[in-house]
Order: C-alpha cells, then sequence, then structure tokens
C-alpha cells in the first residue's frame, strides 16, 4: 500500500500500529475517546522501558483543524524516530503521548489531496478544502455552561490525567510563514526555533495575524500574556477558554507549532513600509471587494437546503464570509506594523480568505446549483494563481515541514525537562 505524504485517518492508525508492532516494549496505541460520529480518537505513547517508569509527560495533539494533516505525519515521524532511537526518550525522561487526530470528522471531509511533489498544486488543494466553524473546531471550548464537543472532552480529560510538563499542538497553514504561540515564555525556546526555521529554509512570520492579544517576541514568536480577558479581539485571542489554555492549571506550558505547505518570503520582510495607513485600507478592500464578489455570485445560495454530508461546507463558508468586515475593522484598529513583512502576512490573510469561502462554496453547491459553481471554480483558479504571482509561492517539502515539528518539539522538550 502506497504511504500518503498526508496519511488520511485510517492510514495514521494503519502505520501507528506497525510501528507498535516493530517496538512492542516501547509504543502503545489505544483508543481514547470518539468523535461526534463515533470515529475513535487514537493515542500513541512511548514510554522508555528501563528503570523507572517517568512521572512526567508531554503531549502532542494532531489533526485539529481539518485543513491541516501535516500534524498526523509529524506525530508519526517523531514517534518513529524514539523507536528506532530509545535513546533520545531515555534522556528526555519523560513520556510521550501523540493524539494521532483530534478531528477525525473533519480531516474525512477534507482528505482527498495529495501533493505531488516537487510541484503541487494550490488549486487542486482547495478542490478539497474544508475547515470547520468555529464552534466544531475541538481545541475551542464553549463558556460555561456550554457542553464542550466529545473530542475536547476526550483532550480534557487526558490534560487533566497525564498533567504533562509541555502540550505541543501541531498546526499547519496552506500559505505563508512559520510562527510558534507558547503560553509562557521559556529561555530559549524561541531562539530554537528560529534556528531550526533558518536551517530548514522556511521563513519566519515576524508578525502572524493570529492571537492579535498576545505578546509578540518577534520575529515569529508569541507569548500568552499573564491573566486573561472576556474582552478579547479574536476568538482566538488571550484563548481564555481553550484546550491550550486549560492545562495551565497543571503548570504544563503549551506550544503551537505552525509550519506553512508553502513559502512566502515575504513575511519576513524587515524593510520599512512608507505609508502603513494606505497598505492597511488597500488590504482591507481586497478583503471586502472579494467577499462583495462572492456575495453577488452566491446570493442566498447558501441559506438554502443542500445535502447532509456537506452541510458542514455550506456552514463553514457562510461563517467566515460573515466575519470578514470584523477582520478587516481588527486590522485598522491594530497599531500597524512599519515594516513590510507585517503588510505580507496580512494581504495573504485577505485573499486566503475568500479563497476559502468559494473553495467550500463550491463543493456545497456541487450536487444543487452546477452553474454557481462553475463560477466559483474560476474563482479559485484565478485566485490561486494570483496569489502564486504576487507572493512568490514555493513548496515546502512534507519532509521539511514535518521536519520544524518534530524539532522544535525536542528542543522545546529539552529546554523544558532538563534532558540532554
Amino acid at each position: 500500500m502506497r504511504t500518503s505524504l498526508y496519511p488520511a485517518v485510517d492510514e495514521l492508525e494503519r502505520r501507528a500500529r506497525a510501528l507498535v508492532r516493530a517496538a512492542p516494549d516501547l509504543l502503545r496505541l489505544h483508543e481514547v475517546g470518539q468523535s461526534r460520529a463515533g470515529r475513535p480518537l487514537w493515542l500513541l505513547s512511548a514510554r522508555h522501558t528501563g528503570g523507572a517508569a517517568p512521572d512526567r509527560h508531554i503531549l502532542a495533539v494532531a489533526g485539529a483543524h481539518a485543513n491541516e494533516p501535516v500534524g498526523g505525519a509529524s506525530a508519526l515521524r517523531l514517534a518513529a524516530l524514539f523507536a528506532g532511537r530509545p535513546e533520545l526518550l531515555r534522556r528526555l525522561g519523560c513520556a510521550w503521548h501523540f493524539l494521532l487526530c483530534l478531528d477525525p470528522d473533519g480531516a474525512r471531509l477534507a482528505h482527498g489531496w495529495q501533493p505531488e511533489e516537487p510541484h503541487p498544486s494550490l488549486t487542486e488543494c482547495h478542490r478539497v478544502f474544508y475547515r470547520p466553524a468555529f464552534a466544531l473546531q475541538p481545541e475551542s471550548l464553549p463558556m460555561p455552561p456550554g457542553v464542550p464537543l466529545p473530542e475536547s472532552a476526550t483532550l480534557v480529560r487526558i490534560l487533566d490525567e497525564l498533567r504533562p510538563v509541555a502540550q505541543f499542538t501541531l498546526h499547519g497553514i496552506e500559505f505563508g510563514g512559520a510562527f510558534v504561540m507558547t503560553t509562557r515564555t521559556v529561555p530559549g525556546v524561541a531562539d530554537a526555533f528560529r534556528r531550526t526555521a533558518t536551517r530548514l529554509r522556511v521563513p519566519v512570520d515576524r508578525h502572524p495575524v493570529d492571537g492579535p492579544d498576545w505578546r509578540l517576541d518577534p520575529p515569529g514568536v508569541l507569548v500568552l500574556p499573564d491573566g486573561h480577558s472576556a474582552g478579547e479581539r479574536d476568538p482566538s485571542g488571550f484563548v481564555a477558554e481553550s484546550t491550550w489554555f486549560h492545562p495551565r492549571r497543571h503548570g504544563t506550558l503549551t506550544t503551537l507549532i505552525e509550519t506553512p505547505a508553502w513559502a512566502v518570503p515575504s513575511v519576513s520582510d524587515a524593510r520599512p513600509v512608507t505609508d502603513p495607513d494606505r497598505e492597511v485600507a488597500r488590504l482591507g478592500e481586497v478583503l471586502l471587494g472579494r467577499s462583495r464578489e462572492l456575495a453577488a455570485v452566491l446570493g442566498t445560495r447558501l441559506d438554502d437546503a443542500v445535502p447532509d454530508d456537506v452541510a458542514p461546507l455550506r456552514d463553514a463558508a457562510r461563517e467566515l464570509l460573515g466575519v470578514a468586515p470584523s477582520i478587516v475593522d481588527s486590522w485598522a484598529a491594530e497599531e500597524p506594523g512599519l515594516f513590510r513583512g507585517y503588510f505580507a502576512t496580512r494581504g495573504i490573510s485577505a485573499r486566503r480568505i475568500p479563497l476559502r469561502v468559494a473553495a467550500m462554496a463550491s463543493r456545497a453547491l456541487a450536487r444543487t446549483d452546477p452553474r454557481t459553481v462553475e463560477v466559483l471554480d474560476d474563482l479559485v483558479r484565478e485566485w490561486s494563481q494570483e496569489l502564486e504571482k504576487t507572493y512568490h509561492l514555493r513548496w515546502v517539502p512534507v519532509a521539511t515541514q514535518t521536519a520544524l515539528h518534530v524539532r522544535t518539539m525536542l528542543d522545546t522538550a529539552r529546554l523544558v525537562c532538563g534532558g540532554r
């Protein structure tokens, strides 16, 4: 059977079982919960068998977002490294646990595209694009007294049982630069991440759009401020209610690692911008203009009934289109950056949002409105090509994407656990 560069949910389980068979004294795979649709959530654990059992644990979470399949590949890569070199595990002095896919339902809806290196297609990538509406993303927790998703509840239970010294959440973006978000400062972590990105030739995003209320440690590092507030500017702001923040009660360091599939060198550009206010207005108009174009094409079609299996695509597209004006408002409220990388990152976001809407709406309407789908598919192709030309996209091999995850996890674990 061919090994996929981005493993599907079933392949993650199959490859994990193969690793366990090859190293049964070191690795264990067990089901820790189920998704909303009843799919199993698999935890792959690695424990050194010599000496006393470790009392410290590390958890790595993959597949939190349906459109980010690289995390599962990274988890398997590090587990395989431990199986082949168990002394690494012993030196770190921690048991490692890999939640192979937190959202298997979403992953199934998003799976289908496999990059054909060395020249994958951005247009084809979006033929199967899906990212759930915010309330269906299992790293998010509802404000009390809301009931969490089954996947979220499983992750919270694991965090409370393990009380890990570190939680890594493995993310990936279609195009942009690498960055990390961390819930507290650990000396050496930021520099180690930057060195890894430099060695791998992955540009670091100087000022990510994520976490607008986080403290920026440029380039490419966001740190959660002390305290948290209900007055966050963005649902992912202080993550006051999330599985990132939850384990702080146990002293856990949570580190989100973001790696791009296509690199955009300009996100690292530190050269000054002469008129930042004009740049903010220009990028806002890109997003609003394309949103208006989509609204004209779609009309009320996203309000109509669609087959149940594609309803999540419709709902996600509708939500994303609806929040576009508030995103532009948040950019206008920020103190604008004075360098080109800041505007490259936001220019990418201004183009990525309508591209995602067009891609998901096309899939949602494929069986009910072929004429609208034809127009949407033209927009996906046109906007993908414009992105490639405007930002000089460079494909990052999957081996490099996973290496950024793995090396950052190992370096951070050494600094947190005191391993060699």
